[in-house]
């Protein structure tokens, strides 16, 4: 039987193509769909046409006649071949066989037969298997011989299975963590290093990887890693210094074989070549800026020039500086833009190109505030120190968000300039000060705690709520509880009354002080106005003036009758202080000086009038040896005028002695003492302190002598001095010094300690 080909004749198709004309607006033309079964294709059913689809009507190309005219005629014997199924491909491949081995069986050949047994397909229960990919029918596989006795053996029962363990010829070494050991070796650096200001070495030490890795790593590919980096660190730092075309090469070295306790190991040296090249300058600096006021502001304040070597640092600095000066010149929308340095390969030249953009010179207009307000903008315009008019100084403006984060208010505050189009003249147009407001908690709880020898344990609470009354009007509840005095108290306090930095007071308190020279029990209410220093912002000049009321009832030695007795004082005065500050920290000050002067005229209520002034003044001054070493030293004159001393309630006369005065002796232990050797106070004082003060990080070593002394008389004398010395220790914090010192009287009294312990916060003066 012939093989049938698979196709679809042309006549189908023609035919096809004028069906699927003549239907054209009710069906699509049919898609050919080839298939992967044997010989075989199909058509695919026609799928309708979408709705809005309109199909053209196609005449046929022949008629019916002539198109069935031109078809060949089909005999009865190829339409019964036409009609028998295709044979499958296995099928057909045995028949191609069968017909090849009888063709050369009739050819004569010997092995003839052989051949048609050797193409016969097998078969399986009579079932031909179909053949191959490669066309035969079966794949011989000859047998391999079996020389292993143990392969050929059958398997044992599994429960009789016995695993034993592999044994190697030599001990495997434990290598997870195998630390590898490693030097570093930087080569041709030195040449750059000596052309600079900045110690390129040292500066690549301090950043290396491997420098930081001290000479250890985990395996040979961490090495490598810390390698790569520290070669892009050093082609960074050498560009960073002019040396733009600078080559750096990176190795690792491995030495000699060394024999080691456990295993034999190579030296391991990580390796850095550098070739700076040229180091770049600057040949030309291009500023692009509009003119300025004045017309040299720019330049005067630009610390580049032709001929230096292009340093990033100094590039950055200078572009700094112009960013900066500008707004506190009245540009407070001045931009620096992106730089540009075309760099000559050729003749190693550089040409900076730096845009500025001025912006609009501006005048300070008005205050607005947005937010979670803790008060208005009346009360921002209190706290600047600028008025309406003045030129835009950014420092101003600084400093006005440096107060308003002093005020404790606010859990955040920002102070920005913004443009009004508004002319001021000039030139010159007006900017808003926008603050945005967001308060934060405004109650707080403090404690504080101290000892001194002589004065005992000391321990200090309050509770604020720091607006109760806004704008800044703080109401604070404050309790002392120690061993030698307790108190309560309260006080309303309105910081920045009226100006900056100027404080309203009113106090009232009640204590009972139990020391040797009095007991007291003291009531008092005052009113004081101050102008002090802040940590925000140090005052050259300070001042405060107030007055005061004073019941209180006191136990003195009554030498009449050999006896202490009590007896009640109502007093009223007035208080004046003044102050100059030189120094310059107001917490802790390494130079500089200060003074300090207090009047308080008062007079006694019992009975007549009797008026009498205290005065004090202290003098302190401080000296920076070195960086960390500071000399400093304190005065302290002091003198009651107008009263005799027994005219004076006990706690207003004056006192030496204690952590604040002079170390070594107990709290108001020194002057004229009664027969039971208790302190009575006197009338004037003088005091003596120095101090070498030593600072390392953040602690601090100190070594002191205090000298002073109460007289009876009004005019302290300076003689009859006590000494006390000793020494210290200091914790600095950010808030101040802790302090811990120890001091000893020198030539010690009987009944006067050897050893005085103080504890507070604060230095001594």
């Amino acid at each position: 039987m012939r093989s049938r080909p698979l196709l679809i004749g042309a006549t189908s198709l023609i035919g096809l193509a004028w069906a699927g004309a003549v239907q054209a607006q009710d069906v699509a033309p049919p898609k050919v769909v080839p298939t992967l079964d044997a010989g075989s294709a199909q058509i695919a059913a026609p799928s309708p046409p979408p709705p809005e689809a309109q199909l053209p009507v196609v005449e046929p190309i022949i008629e019916d006649e002539e198109f069935e005219k031109s078809i060949p005629p089909i005999s009865a014997e190829d339409d019964a071949e036409l009609d028998r199924p295709i044979e499958s491909i296995a099928e057909f491949e045995r028949r191609l066989a069968t017909e090849a081995a009888n063709k050369r069986a009739a050819d004569g050949s010997d092995d003839a037969a052989d051949a048609t047994a050797e193409t016969q397909p097998p078969q399986v229960d009579g079932v031909p298997v179909p053949a191959l990919a490669d066309g035969d029918a079966a794949e011989v596989i000859g047998d391999a011989p079996i020389s292993d006795s143990e392969l050929a053996a059958p398997l044992p029962p599994l429960e009789n299975f016995d695993v034993e363990p592999v044994e190697f010829a030599e001990a495997e070494a434990d290598s997870d963590n195998v630390e590898l050991s490693y030097t570093v070796q930087v080569n041709g650096l030195s040449d750059a290093d000596d052309s600079t200001d900045v110690d390129l070495a040292d500066l690549f030490g301090d950043l290396s990887a491997l420098y930081g890795g001290d000479g250890k790593a985990d395996n040979a590919a961490m090495i490598r890693a810390r390698l790569s980096a520290d070669g892009e660190l050093m082609q960074r730092i050498l560009a960073s210094e002019g040396y733009y075309d600078a080559v750096v090469d990176t190795r690792i070295d491995r030495g000699a074989r060394e024999e080691g306790q456990e295993r034999r190991r190579r030296s391991i040296t990580a390796v850095i070549d550098v070739k700076p090249g040229k180091r770049y300058t600057l040949a030309d600096i291009i500023i692009n800026a509009d003119p300025t006021i004045p017309p040299n502001l720019i330049a005067d304040n630009f610390p580049l020039s032709v001929g230096e070597p292009i340093v990033a640092q100094r590039i950055q600095g200078a572009e700094a500086a112009i960013a900066l000066k500008l707004p506190q010149e009245g540009y407070p929308f001045a931009k620096v833009g992106q730089r540009d340095i075309l760099l000559d390969g050729a003749t190693g030249d550089g040409v900076y190109t730096l845009p500025v953009d001025i912006g609009k010179r501006s005048r300070f207009g008005g205050i607005e505030t947005t937010g979670d307000l803790a008060f208005d903008a009346e009360h921002v315009e209190v706290l600047a120190r600028f008025k309406r008019g003045d030129l835009y100084d950014s420092r101003m403006v600084d400093d006005l968000r440096q107060a308003l984060v002093a005020t404790g208010l606010f859990a955040t505050v920002a102070a920005e300039p913004q443009p009004t189009g508004k002319s001021a003249g000039d030139d010159t147009e007006y900017v808003t000060m926008l603050v945005t407001q967001q308060a934060g908690p405004p109650r707080t709880l403090a404690a504080s705690a101290g000892y001194g020898t002589g004065e005992g344990i000391r321990l200090e609470g309050s509770w604020t709520h720091r607006n109760l009354l806004p704008p800044e009007g703080a109401l604070t509840f404050r309790g002392v509880l120690g061993t030698q005095e307790l108190g309560i108290g309260a006080t309303l306090r309105r910081s920045n009354a009226g100006r900056r930095d100027r404080t309203l007071e009113l106090v009232t308190e009640v204590t009972r002080s139990t020391y040797d020279a009095f007991n007291a029990i003291t009531g008092r209410v005052g009113a004081r106005v101050s102008y002090d220093s802040t940590p925000i912002w140090q005052k050259k000049f300070t001042y405060a003036y107030g007055v005061e009321l004073i019941a209180t009832r006191e136990d003195d030695y009554d030498f009449a009758t050999g006896e202490r007795s009590y007896d009640f004082y109502t007093i009223l005065g007035l208080t004046g202080q003044v102050g100059m500050d030189r120094t310059d920290s107001l917490l802790d000050p390494t130079k500089g000086f200060r003074i300090t002067s207090l009047i308080q005229p008062e007079g006694s209520l019992a009975g007549r009038f009797s008026p009498y002034a205290r005065l004090r003044s202290d003098i302190s001054g401080y000296y920076p040896v070195t960086d960390s070493i500071v000399l400093a030293g304190r005065v302290r004159v002091g003198s009651i005028v107008g009263a005799a001393r027994e005219r004076l309630a006990p706690s207003r006369r004056f006192y030496a002695g204690g952590g604040g005065s002079v170390r070594g002796f107990g709290y108001q232990e020194l002057g004229p003492k009664d027969p039971n050797n208790d302190p009575i106070g006197g009338r004037s004082v003088n005091e003596l302190a120095v101090e070498a003060r030593y600072r390392f990080g953040n602690f601090g070593v100190v070594g002191f002598v205090d000298a002073g002394q109460v007289y009876r008389s009004s005019a302290p004398t300076f003689q009859n001095l006590r000494f006390g010395a000793g020494i210290g220790a200091r914790y600095y914090t950010n808030f101040g010094p802790m302090r811990f010192d120890i001091a000893t009287p020198i030539g010690r009294k009987p009944g006067e300690a050897r050893v005085s312990v103080y504890v507070s916060i604060g230095q001594a003066f």
